[in-house]
């Protein structure tokens, strides 16, 4: 199969793709998803092979606004719609019943809800509208590896799997999207992200964050919660503190060539010429999260890297989401 790349002004050959059943990748301001249509069991499956990914884990739901969720989501409660309003469209998804009947157990894992997202890219928006239908947005990538950010990113790992990537540039936030499920009381953040916890309590009230680890055997609620995510093919490892760095790339160099992702003020402090493979992550946790999977890609272009060395930051705000995308990237590897 060819993989057309798109431009801006050919959303309409994307929607007819989509129409026809097959895979089209899109755009959104966190990462590029992978659509189908989520109202066709053939096309769904069709994304988990393109990607390899377990059937089992439940895809989100890309929909065009709320009044589509209205067609597909039950318990739009004045909660739900206050969070409608004030963060869609952008990087939250919601966990709601679904009306039976409705959407295919090949999107919901046979679960009684869905997760429902609403992107802030308007090409994807034009898509899902010409379309006619919702999609499911899984990352467009080979499951388990960095999400992409750009449509290079998707086409090296999806080319001849899908029909065309909508290429609209690189993306702005660069981690998926804050997942909430609004199907329990009190609401829980399945999966940090751009909106945090500080955003949604003056809205909503008290909200929890999800602690559960998914057994081998039980269905996850949203995605990305019961496999390893975002790894690049080098083992990467998390240096807690700065400060460290230098005792971390004694130890790493023993076990072969080593990578650095760190910000400009940790890289600064190394051995340029010693260190060649180095990606920066800016200047602060803002800028390390908008680039953290263009960074882990950067070092899968270069397979003689055998250990990346990896900066942390404290688990807060953005740095929650940060850290839940390098810790599955590491396996929750840490230089002690």
């Amino acid at each position: 199969m060819e993989t057309l790349r798109l431009k801006p002004d050919q959303v309409a050959q994307a929607a007819a793709f989509i129409k026809a059943g097959q895979l089209v990748a899109f755009p959104t301001e966190t990462v590029y998803g992978l659509g189908a249509d989520a109202t066709n069991p053939t096309a769904v499956k069709q994304v988990y092979a393109a990607k390899g990914r377990p059937s089992d884990n439940p895809l989100i739901v890309t929909v065009s606004g709320p009044e589509q969720v209205a067609q597909y989501a039950a318990g739009i409660t004045p909660k739900v719609q206050a969070l409608f309003d004030r963060f869609w469209p952008g990087p939250l998804t919601l966990v709601l019943p679904v009306k039976p009947g409705t959407l295919p157990k090949e999107v919901t894992g046979g679960l009684r809800t869905a997760a429902f997202r609403n992107p802030a890219d308007k090409l994807t928006r034009e898509l899902i509208e010409q379309a006619g239908v919702p999609m499911v947005g899984p990352s467009a990538n080979t499951s388990g590896k960095p999400s992409p950010t750009t449509a290079d990113h998707v086409l090296h790992d999806l080319t001849g799997k899908i029909a065309a990537v909508l290429d609209d540039g690189q993306t702005k936030v660069g981690v998926e999207s804050t997942i909430v499920d609004m199907s329990v009381v009190p609401p829980v953040i399945m999966r940090p992200g751009a909106v945090s916890i500080h955003d949604l309590e003056p809205i909503i009230g008290k909200v929890l964050i999800n602690s559960h680890k998914v057994g081998a055997n039980e269905v996850p609620k949203a995605p990305g919660m019961k496999y390893k995510h975002y790894a690049p093919n080098a083992q990467v490892v998390i240096v807690r503190d700065p400060a460290d760095f230098a005792k971390a790339i004694d130890w790493a160099e023993a076990k072969g060539p080593v990578g650095l992702l760190a910000t400009d003020a940790v890289l600064e402090k190394q051995d340029a010429v010693r260190f060649k493979s180095q990606y920066s992550l800016g200047d602060d946790v803002d800028s390390a999260t908008h680039r953290l999977f263009a960074g882990l890609r950067y070092f899968d272009l270069n397979p003689e890297i055998k250990i990346i060395l990896a900066q942390g930051f404290t688990p807060d705000g953005l740095g929650l989401a940060y850290m839940n995308r390098l810790e599955k990237a590491a396996g929750l590897q840490y230089f002690d």
